[in-house]
């Protein structure tokens, strides 16, 4: 799309569906900051989720309107599931000590299914845009920016605010990521 012949209305809206999507990055990552992560693992968890925040949503407008209307719902309550457990492992973990492992965010497998819970809504958004004329390019871009940066600002927020919290910073990040999956699934 050209800038000249660009539809502002519509690129207002794009951003603030991008900011929308985003904020699911934020929250969660505000609740795995708390368990402690590190710099470095901040950066390179928020460059999966804004990888993931381009893909989801240009799978979704891939698959169409039909696709979406099918698996818009299961998407969205296996992302919830998703987060019930994880928070509920989360403060299990916290509880127990240091015996119980919860999800490692430094192995390959945790990093994708953490990138894949917080993105997993940006499908069912793509499958919606691709019912309307929008332009592929600049939607995916602006939400795996929004998704990649609020997420920075999430993990980094939650890992200030884990320093003191002290040791129960984890279960107050499980029950953060056991609140917003109980809120996708209702």
């Amino acid at each position: 799309m050209i800038l000249g012949t660009l539809d502002w209305g519509h690129v207002a809206t794009l951003l603030l569906m991008a900011f929308a999507l985003g904020m699911d990055a934020f929250s969660l990552g505000i609740g795995i900051g708390f368990r402690g992560i590190r710099l470095l693992s901040i950066l390179k968890v928020s460059f999966v989720i804004g990888l993931f925040h381009i893909l989801m949503p240009l799978m979704g407008m891939l698959a169409g309107h039909y696709v979406g209307y099918l698996l818009g719902e299961v998407a969205t309550l296996a992302g919830g599931g998703l987060l019930i457990l994880l928070g509920g492992h989360m403060i299990y973990s916290s509880l127990r000590g240091e015996s119980v492992h919860t999800l490692d965010f430094r192995n390959a497998w945790g990093l994708l299914l953490f990138a894949l819970m917080v993105s997993v809504d940006s499908f069912s958004v793509g499958v919606s845009m691709g019912m309307f004329d929008s332009d592929v390019l600049l939607t995916v871009l602006l939400f795996g920016f929004f998704g990649g940066t609020m997420s920075v600002i999430g993990l980094w927020l939650g890992r200030r605010m884990g320093y003191w919290a002290g040791n129960y910073g984890e279960a107050i990040g499980g029950a953060i990521l056991l609140m917003f999956g109980v809120q996708f699934i209702l």
